[in-house]
């Protein structure tokens, strides 16, 4: 599997890469369209390689250091970097008008036709 990546990676020269076709190896399934790659999967191979040894190193930067021969600093600018082109995961919850409004009903501060007022209101 690493062999064909990176023959893919040298056919393509860093192309964008859309996929066409995917097919499901135990059932023989395909599905076509056009998806695109995940995110990991578009970032250049050193690049995959330094994020999968950092997962495998629980993010210990230390490991990182000795694993790649570099510096601290080294380790935090690569890692800035990828952190800048990569989407973070939201970690907390998106809080919407209608959470308040049912948090208020069910300390009892309103009662549900005022709830539902509050929640028709936006």
């Amino acid at each position: 599997m690493v062999k064909e990546w990176q023959e893919l990676t040298r056919l393509t020269g860093g192309a964008s890469i859309t996929v066409e076709r995917v097919r499901l190896a135990d059932s023989g399934i395909a599905i076509e369209g056009q998806f695109s790659l995940p995110v990991l999967a578009q970032l250049p191979g050193e690049d995959q390689v330094f994020v999968m040894a950092f997962v495998g190193t629980h993010g210990s930067i230390k490991d990182m250091e000795r694993l790649f021969g570099v510096s601290y600093p080294t380790v935090k600018a690569r890692l800035d970097r990828l952190a800048s082109v990569l989407r973070m995961v939201e970690t907390a919850p998106e809080i919407r008008p209608e959470d308040d409004v049912l948090a208020a009903l069910e300390r009892g501060d309103i009662d549900v036709p005022q709830a539902l007022k509050k929640i028709k209101e936006g």
